[in-house]
């Protein structure tokens, strides 16, 4: 039987990446480069006549911006798209801007990367093709891009509980959603999100504008607080640590999962230390990182969320948690806000907090 090839074109003004992807992704029989283009008005021309299923697209591009690209292709055109982004502080700030109008998500290219071992950085390509296949951009811009965000004042809520966010894939757009709509009362937070060395800094800014929470990029030793969300710092794990008083460690470790920072590491330190005053809640992503930490979560008395199928980009982080039994509700990214609420609101009323 044929298998329907996953038709890709790639966008790069550099005929050497250009040649380089083209190669690497040639050896994978689910994926077919139908064409490249070297800036965005070819490509315009060969997506018309190409229909590809996806596109990798240099965020760094001349005669038009990557962003600028997205903003005009994706209302006419709601393809998924990669970008391949530079491992530099103007690099990440372009790769955020890109989450933001629309991209599915992103790689990381270096010097290294380009002159030296490819391996690594093909089968991270070969893997996230195939996941970014599947995504309806249509319905995530939607979904996601329609989203008002509203913040209700209130009071009550258990700041005693520590909330423990795991996302990846599709991520951004949703971790602004929620965000934007709680309160700056919330208790504190700690968000485990799939990126790399040098993004999560930039992440965590934007972040911040856009809501009445502090949001940083952790440091070892920070303390967890109400109105704080602390980001694990791409290429260190982060845990949590201490009794009553909460702080998070981060450190050089081993992937966990093909992560790090990887959501089960974060998730298993809170079923540990933090127990039945913890809050898990488990977004979109790939793969299975965090369903394991969340089931443990859930046996030490924690209360655990997973973001529902319809409103995920991709269902796979969520799919896992709920099949392993490690959900206790199951709820859609609008309700999500106020679920949270509910449940410190509660949580402070059985306290005798008012």
């Amino acid at each position: 039987m044929a298998i329907n090839k996953i038709k890709v074109l790639i966008i790069d003004d550099s005929a050497l990446v250009r040649h380089i992807l083209k190669s690497g992704l040639a050896n994978d029989p689910e994926i077919e480069v139908v064409g490249m283009a070297n800036d965005p008005f070819e490509a315009s021309e060969r997506i018309v006549e190409l229909r590809p299923d996806v596109l990798t697209l240099d965020v760094e591009m001349p005669k038009m911006d990557g962003i600028e690209f997205l903003k005009q292709l994706l209302p006419q055109y709601p393809i998924p798209v990669i970008m391949i982004s530079s491992s530099t502080e103007r690099g990440s700030r372009i790769t955020m801007q890109a989450l933001e109008v629309g991209a599915v998500d992103f790689l990381t290219k270096s010097r290294t990367d380009i002159q030296g071992s490819l391996n690594s950085l093909i089968t991270q390509l070969r893997a996230k093709i195939k996941m970014a296949a599947k995504v309806d951009v249509r319905k995530m811009m939607n979904s996601l891009f329609s989203a008002e965000a509203r913040v209700q004042e209130v009071t009550g809520l258990d700041l005693d509980k520590v909330i423990a966010i795991g996302v990846s894939t599709g991520g951004f757009e949703t971790m602004r959603y929620i965000l934007k709509s709680l309160p700056r009362t919330m208790p504190g937070m700690v968000v485990t999100q799939h990126m790399p060395p040098g993004y999560t800094k930039t992440y965590a800014e934007r972040l911040s504008d856009c809501t009445q929470l502090n949001v940083v990029e952790a440091k070892d030793g920070d303390q967890i607080f109400p109105g704080k969300v602390l980001v694990a710092p791409g290429g260190l794990q982060m845990e949590v640590e201490g009794k009553g008083t909460y702080t998070v460690r981060c450190y050089e470790g081993e992937k966990v999962n093909g992560h790090c920072p990887s959501v089960d590491v974060l998730f298993n330190s809170m079923a540990k230390r933090v127990g039945r005053k913890g809050i898990g809640l488990i977004l979109t992503g790939m793969g299975d990182d965090g369903a394991d930490g969340m089931l443990a979560m859930k046996n030490a008395g924690a209360h655990t969320i997973a973001q529902d199928e319809e409103s995920s980009v991709v269902f796979g982080m969520p799919k896992m948690a709920i099949e392993r039994g490690a959900t206790k509700e199951i709820v859609s990214l609008k309700k999500i806000p106020d679920k949270l609420i509910a449940t410190l609101v509660a949580s402070g009323n059985k306290s005798g907090k008012y």
